[in-house]
C-alpha cells in the first residue's frame, strides 16, 4: 500500500505496457473525482480534487498573507523557505528546523544522523510504520539502516516491550499517529514511559510526526510539550495542513546543521521551493487552528456512523478506533472493496453527498472484507449525527442493492 494524502486515494501499480485495465483504472478515477468535485456535501475536501488552475491560483491569492509577493524568490533554501523553518521550529519548540522536499528523505537523513552519532546503525519501530510499509525498504537500501520491531500489535509499542526487547539498538521511532494501525496513539502517560523505557537504554528518540499536528488534543498538551520528548520531530506539510509538499525535520542545531548537509548529499537541496513554502505557511496559518475542531467533529461522526451501521442492519462493522484519536479513524465493513467504492460513487452522483471516499480490501482478515478511512476537515464541521446516520442509510442502500 502506497502512501497518500489524507483524503486521496492510495496509489495503483501501473499496469505494464498500460493497456485496458490501466485505461478502466483511469475512467474509474476521473469518475470518482467529478463525483467528489460535485458533491455539495462532504466531511472533507481533498485540495487534489482542484483542478490545476484553481490550485495556482488559490497559491497566488494567499501568498500575501504569510509572505511578502514583491520579495526575492527563494535560492536553495533562503527566503520564505528560511521564514518556514523558523517558524516550525518555533511552533514545535526546537532548536532549528531544516525543511525538506519529502519526508522520506527527512527521516532517512535524521535515522542516518542519530546512527552515527550513537554508534548503532539499528533503528526500533513497529512494522506497520511508514519506512517499513510505505518506502520500498529505502532505510536498508540508501541509508545502510537495520530495523527492528519491538511489538508487531496494531499499536506502538509498550515500556515493558522497549526494556524487555532482547536486542540493543541506537534509535526509537515513534510514529504518532500510527496511520496504518488506525490513526492510533497511546495515552500521554504511556508515551512518556515509552520514550523513558528507551532513554534508559541510551537511545535516542525520533518522532515520525506526519500527523503530529492533529495530536494535541489527545494528550491535552501543546506542541512544544509534545515534541520536547523526542530528540527530533519530523513533520509534514502536505498531509493534514493541505499544502504542496515537503517537510521539515526539528531537533538541536547540531542535528539539523548535519542534516542539511545530508540533504544536499541526497539530492534534496533544490534550487527553488517557494511554492512549497507558501502553501505550507498557509495551512499552518488556516489548518492548524482548526485542527482541535476537527478532532471534536471526528468523534461526532464515528459515534454516528456506528448508531447508523447498527440502525440500518449492517450485522458486523468496525468504527476504528472509537471514539478517534484524531480527526482521521478507519471504518471497516464486510463487502468487496469494488462493491463499496461503486456505492460510495453512486451516493456522491445521486444524492450529492460524499460519506466515503475509497475503500480497499483488508490487510488481514476473510477475504471479503474492505476498510476505508475517514478524514474530517472544515466541511464536516456542518454535520449533524443525524446527517451522518441518514448517509450511512442511503450508502448501504446502494451496497445492497441489486
Amino acid at each position: 500500500m502506497a502512501d497518500i494524502t489524507d483524503t486521496d486515494e492510495r496509489q495503483t501499480p501501473p499496469q505494464p505496457g498500460g493497456g485496458t485495465a490501466q485505461d478502466d483504472q483511469d475512467a474509474q478515477r476521473r469518475r470518482r473525482v467529478a463525483a467528489w468535485r460535485a458533491a455539495r456535501r462532504t466531511l472533507t475536501r481533498s485540495p487534489l480534487d482542484l483542478p490545476l488552475g484553481e490550485r495556482l491560483a488559490a497559491l497566488a491569492a494567499g501568498a500575501g498573507s504569510v509572505t511578502d509577493p514583491d520579495g526575492p524568490t527563494d535560492i536553495y533554501g533562503d527566503g520564505v523557505v528560511a521564514e518556514l523553518e523558523k517558524r516550525v521550529a518555533a511552533l514545535l519548540g526546537m532548536e532549528a528546523a531544516a525543511f525538506f522536499p519529502t519526508g522520506t528523505m527527512a527521516q532517512q537523513v535524521a535515522l542516518r544522523c542519530w546512527a552515527g552519532r550513537t554508534g548503532n546503525d539499528t533503528v526500533a519501530l513497529h512494522p506497520l510504520a511508514h519506512p517499513e510499509v510505505h518506502e520500498r525498504g529505502a532505510l536498508g537500501a540508501v541509508s545502510g539502516l537495520r530495523t527492528v520491531h519491538p511489538t508487531a500489535e496494531p499499536r506502538l509499542p509498550t515500556a515493558s516491550e522497549i526494556r524487555d526487547f532482547e536486542e540493543p539498538f541506537g534509535t526509537l521511532m515513534l510514529e504518532l499517529p500510527l496511520r496504518d494501525a488506525g490513526f492510533t496513539l497511546p495515552t500521554w502517560q504511556e508515551l512518556q514511559d515509552v520514550v523513558e523505557a528507551a532513554r534508559e537504554r541510551d537511545a535516542v528518540v525520533h518522532f515520525d510526526g506526519a500527523r503530529l499536528w492533529e495530536c494535541a488534543p489527545h494528550f491535552g498538551r501543546e506542541l512544544p510539550e509534545i515534541a520536547a520528548l523526542a530528540d527530533s520531530v519530523y513533520v509534514s506539510f502536505y498531509k493534514t495542513l493541505g499544502g504542496l509538499s515537503g517537510a521539515a525535520l526539528a531537533g538541536p542545531r547540531t542535528l539539523v546543521d548535519e542534516a542539511r548537509t545530508w540533504r544536499h548529499r541526497y539530492g534534496g537541496q533544490l534550487f527553488q521551493q517557494f511554492p512549497a513554502a507558501i502553501g505550507a505557511l498557509m495551512g499552518l496559518d488556516r489548518e492548524l487552528p482548526q485542527l482541535p475542531a476537527y478532532v471534536a467533529q471526528a468523534k461526532v461522526v464515528a459515534g454516528a456512523l456506528a448508531e447508523g451501521f447498527a440502525e440500518a442492519g449492517a450485522g458486523w462493522f468496525r468504527v476504528h478506533p472509537e471514539p478517534p484519536h484524531t480527526h482521521q479513524f478507519q471504518v471497516w465493513l464486510p463487502y468487496p472493496s469494488d462493491v463499496l467504492d461503486e456505492a460510495a460513487v453512486r451516493l456522491a452522483e445521486e444524492t450529492g453527498v460524499c460519506l466515503f471516499r475509497r475503500w480497499w480490501p483488508a490487510p488481514a482478515g476473510p477475504p471479503g472484507t474492505s476498510f476505508t478511512e475517514v478524514t474530517v476537515g472544515h466541511e464536516g464541521l456542518e454535520w449533524s449525527a443525524a446527517d451522518v446516520r441518514d448517509a450511512v442509510r442511503a450508502f448501504l442502500e446502494r451496497v445492497t442493492a441489486p
